[in-house]
């Protein structure tokens, strides 16, 4: 597990004002609500991504065998999701333009507090990794679906995003959701705001 000061060495220090816009830009939100395709058009267009870590997690963790599987192991899955996030921030670091993140550290930490009872500050300790505006996807039934990796139904997928949504906003993180459009409707949307800033 990540210690504090492993996270306060990889993240940025907590300020009033957070992270400047860009240039760490998270889109967080419902399970199923159009990130990985947003994130997809974002990259189509020359922006640089991070693939969702939970997602990357649940492939290696097939391919090999191991336990830490949402299904399996929550609390050792959303442990692993916290460090790939981590390592993600520290390799996201070196890019000068904006990088958007499929998930991220807060997300895992949010899961480790309403599903396992960590405290927040446990996990995050006083860091704020990403921009202060953040993009999140509400609940969209017309396109959820479950698959492989994402094998909880739509209610669980609510209540996550409920979570997610009160977690970033206790944070000081201004929070903006993503229109219920078109992919490249949203890509616009994000593009927009975040020049604005």
């Amino acid at each position: 597990m990540m210690t504090n000061e492993l996270t306060n060495r990889l993240l940025v220090e907590a300020n009033p004002d957070m992270t400047p816009m860009p240039p760490q830009v998270v889109i967080s939100g419902c399970s199923g609500g159009g990130k990985s395709t947003l994130l997809g058009e974002l990259r189509r267009r020359g922006h640089a991504t991070v693939a969702e870590p939970g997602r990357r997690i649940i492939a290696e963790q097939i391919r090999q065998g191991g336990n830490a599987l949402p299904w399996t192991d929550m609390a050792a899955f959303l442990r692993e999701a916290l460090s790939v996030a981590a390592m993600d921030l520290e390799g996201a670091a070196r890019d000068a333009g904006p990088v958007f993140f499929d998930r991220g550290l807060i997300d895992a930490a949010a899961a480790l507090q309403r599903l396992c009872g960590v405290p927040l500050a446990q996990s995050l300790g006083e860091s704020r990794p990403y921009g202060r505006l953040v993009f999140l996807a509400p609940p969209w039934p017309d396109i959820y679906c479950a698959d492989e990796a994402r094998r909880h139904g739509f209610p669980d997928a609510e209540e996550e995003y409920a979570h997610l949504d009160a977690t970033y906003r206790a944070l000081g993180y201004e929070v903006r959701l993503l229109p219920r459009a078109s992919v490249a409707e949203r890509a616009d949307f994000v593009l927009q705001a975040i020049h604005r800033c």
